[in-house]
């Protein structure tokens, strides 16, 4: 069992003396699966990057990286036309000596961070990113490849339920989606949000439901966005809580470093809950006489409903989604734990969404950002004009249809400064994705 830490996240610990990061709370017998190298079950490779419990590693973390890490960003472009990404997907992959491969289901509760930390891994930005839930809306691919490695990343959308669907009109690619990628997937990254006081102690009912569909497929546990926690004495808590006090088969012993009256705090928490399912009309608990649409039997959905973690993670990573430092560890990890095996694309791939997918997914970050409540989501598009110059560059031109006249004010703003804005960042992402200048004219119009 390791328990990972980003480097950044580290030496942040480390520089605040007011609130350290106490390494010395976990407790472990050494066995001969932490040897690196050894095998746990499932043929799963383990080669563990760091203890908590271990001063050796951190004091090799302050010297510096480790060696084999890639530090810069990946240099090939997305191709700027449809035709280009079709053929380029289409292309026979060129595999070298000794091939290695892996696909990674990233998953987790909407507004997790799925998004940005794929995009911190591939060192590109090609995954709309937003504060606000359901920014992805579909399953999208990113491709990873590194030497005789590839590394195929399935970023889903954040997990739902069909009362939800159903209620708020979304697309069924969100219940759907998510599961089809467990079934695709060698490795499980779950994702949790733990600056969320409210969630951080138990998994998402829908996460729980997707693991327990698929024990077979390994599973680790990533705990995102440690920078916004300020109690970091707390990591050890949050861990032993989400694994049930289990990490690749082995139990934790974890002392309190801080009394906290836990009663009292789930307490709390059970009464937020309850009073915000009151307020968003959240389906109840499912009774005896339905059957959950997964297939799950009733008895199972019970004892999921009871539960706050899952026993059978192999591994568990503290970091920062957005910061590249930080996800190093995590991209080290998967390189590590790819298996034998042929590539599945060629090794300038690296996504399968067209180039419109693309432009479209930057706009609506971008909608989602600087517009209000629901208004981004009533927002369709358009893409009136995708043109190459002979220059080199990209003009791109889409058309916003907006249902309301109210809408239409926010959408342009005062003096068309938001119209402008989302046009001049969504075409840095643009310039960015396709390595070539790319300018963006946005313009909106009334639905019909």
């Amino acid at each position: 069992m390791a328990i990972r830490v980003g480097e950044s996240f580290v030496r942040r610990c480390l520089r605040a003396p007011a609130r350290p990061l106490l390494l010395a709370t976990l407790s472990l017998r050494p066995r001969a699966a932490f040897r690196p190298g050894a095998l746990s079950g499932h043929g799963f490779p383990f080669t563990p990057a760091c203890s908590v419990s271990s001063s050796a590693f951190l004091d090799r973390l302050l010297k510096g990286k480790m060696p084999g890490v890639d530090q810069g960003p990946c240099q090939q472009p997305v191709p700027p036309d449809r035709a280009g990404q079709l053929s380029l997907l289409l292309r026979p992959p060129d595999q070298p000596e000794h091939p290695k491969t892996l696909r990674v289901a990233v998953i987790g509760a909407p507004n997790a961070g799925k998004s940005t930390l794929t995009n911190q891994l591939l060192g590109r930005k090609l995954f709309a990113v937003s504060q606000k839930v359901h920014t992805t809306r579909s399953r999208a691919l990113g491709v990873i490849t590194k030497d005789d490695t590839q590394i195929i990343l399935l970023d889903t959308p954040g997990l739902t339920t069909p009362f939800k669907v159903k209620r708020h009109q979304l697309e069924n690619s969100l219940l759907v989606d998510p599961l089809n990628s467990l079934r695709e997937a060698d490795l499980v990254v779950v994702l949790v949000d733990i600056s969320d006081k409210w969630t951080r102690d138990r998994l998402d009912f829908e996460v729980l439901k997707c693991l327990t569909l698929n024990p077979h497929v390994p599973a680790v546990l990533v705990l995102n966005k440690v920078d916004l926690l300020k109690n970091k004495t707390l990591l050890l808590d949050i861990t032993a809580k989400l694994t049930e006090g289990v990490v690749n088969g082995q139990r934790l012993r974890v002392r309190d470093v801080v009394k906290i009256l836990q009663k009292e705090r789930d307490e709390m928490q059970m009464k937020h809950k309850t009073a915000l399912e009151a307020q968003t009309g959240e389906e109840p608990c499912p009774n005896s006489d339905t059957q959950d649409q997964t297939g799950l039997s009733r008895e199972q959905l019970r004892t999921l409903k009871s539960r706050k973690g899952w026993s059978h993670f192999k591994d568990v990573f503290m970091l920062c989604a957005a910061d590249g430092e930080d996800v190093e560890t995590l991209k080290r990890y998967l390189m590590v734990a790819a298996k034998p095996g042929p590539w599945h694309y060629h090794s300038d791939v690296l996504t399968d969404q067209s180039p419109e997918d693309v432009c479209v997914n930057a706009v609506r970050e971008k909608l989602l950002e600087y517009l209000p409540q629901e208004v981004p989501y009533t927002i369709s598009q358009h893409i009136e004009l995708w043109r190459e110059t002979e220059d080199g560059k990209l003009d791109i031109s889409v058309k916003l249809h907006v249902k309301k006249n109210s809408h239409m004010t926010m959408v342009i703003g005062p003096g068309g400064q938001v119209m402008a804005r989302i046009a001049r960042e969504a075409g840095e992402d643009l310039t960015n994705a396709f390595m070539r200048e790319v300018r963006l004219k946005i313009s909106a119009t009334l639905k019909n």
